[in-house]
């Protein structure tokens, strides 16, 4: 089978997600018309989980993910066996090969690096781009020169990139630091334009929590899945599948994420830290409490879904939907999602998560008093 889709990256998210979708397009009802075809699973770091996770994916007999949670008011437990990854191999060993491969036949890449994977590193230079050279020690150096091996090799063949990181706009930011190496790199005008024009960078917004690893390669994950890209001319999907959502309006799906859950989780956080902060405590546990349930379904009935109100009949009723999803995934009688874990950082997120609430809220619904919110943001951390 053809191998269209090359992942940077190894994590169990993207086992339980992308290369999940992949193998379920393949396997469906429509066959191989479903997908682009198989995948090719490349580790870019020298971390010894992801090493391990290689050396078990390069037999291609696929790997378990079980599926665990609520659906539909349905106790889900079920596991799916993936079979779309059939190749794997390190970036450090297996770099001349890659770089063949992307020269002509990837049609589509996807990445989900960890949280330092955007950071350049100056040591990374343009003889990195010489045949036989090693691969630069950044991922989005390693990305510029696997890039401009296409670009002298094959400049016509379509090319989708489908960046997986939780960094807003993700797509737009990793062009631009992909672009911007190539212009310190002193590379031809004509690369650095087709970089920007030819390559389609997608902005994305993924959305599953996959609570687990299975040993040596698997995960174990919530029924829930979504994956939103925003719409763009030459776009290129590695599959059809239902999780996969096309947008002209990434930003609202944003919203629904980051107000709803990730919202109800600070909040929750905010309680758990005036109330006892019991480091035991998780999300289920709080929804099955009268009283933290209470003020959690206030919060979300009078200080949130007001907000989208503001935005339109339909806006309300994608938000209504949405968190019948969420408050399926809190009561999760599978996952023990600590609160201690949500509160980390939790100054930070309260800016991050209720403030734009608040922002949106001044602007399209001024009346609205949302006490809660902001009682929170006045209170420390």
């Amino acid at each position: 089978m053809a191998r269209p889709i090359l992942q940077l990256g190894t994590s169990r998210f993207l086992l339980a997600h992308v290369d999940l979708f992949v193998s379920e397009a393949l396997a469906g009802t429509g066959g191989a018309s479903d997908a682009l075809g198989a995948i090719t699973v490349v580790q870019t770091t020298e971390r010894p989980e992801g090493a391990a996770r290689v050396a078990a994916l390069a037999h291609g007999g696929g790997y378990p993910v079980r599926v665990r949670g609520l659906a539909g008011g349905e106790v889900v437990d079920r596991t799916v066996q993936c079979t779309a990854v059939q190749a794997a191999c390190s970036a450090s060993s297996h770099w001349p090969q890659l770089r063949a491969q992307v020269a002509s036949e990837v049609r589509v890449i996807v990445s989900n690096t960890a949280d330092t994977g955007y950071l350049l590193d100056e040591r990374d230079g343009p003889e990195s781009l010489a045949p036989g050279s090693a691969p630069p020690r950044s991922f989005p150096a390693k990305l510029l020169v696997l890039l401009h091996g296409r670009w002298q090799a094959a400049p016509r063949l379509p090319l989708t990139l489908l960046p997986c990181e939780l960094v807003e706009r993700n797509g737009d930011v990793l062009c631009g630091l992909v672009t911007g190496l190539a212009r310190q790199w002193q590379l031809p005008a004509e690369c650095i334009g087709w970089l920007g024009t030819h390559c389609v960078w997608a902005n994305s917004l993924v959305d599953r929590i996959v609570s687990e690893a299975i040993e040596p390669v698997g995960a174990v994950a919530e029924p829930y899945a979504l994956w939103a890209i925003e719409r763009r001319p030459g776009l290129q999907l590695p599959c059809q599948h239902p999780a996969i959502v096309l947008t002209d309006d990434l930003a609202f799906h944003e919203r629904l994420k980051l107000f709803l859950l990730n919202g109800g989780h600070t909040f929750l956080a905010e309680q758990w830290l005036r109330g006892g902060s019991d480091p035991a405590a998780t999300v289920r546990q709080a929804m099955a409490d009268r009283e933290q349930r209470a003020a959690l379904e206030a919060l979300w009935s009078e200080e949130i879904l007001p907000v989208f109100d503001s935005l339109g009949a339909a806006a309300r009723a994608q938000a209504d939907a949405y968190l019948a999803d969420v408050r399926e995934r809190f009561a999760n009688p599978f996952l023990d999602h600590r609160i201690a874990d949500i509160a980390q950082n939790h100054a930070q997120k309260k800016l991050r998560r209720f403030g734009p609430i608040l922002a949106l809220a001044a602007e399209r619904a001024p009346q609205l008093a949302q006490p809660r919110l902001r009682a929170a943001m006045a209170h420390g951390a």
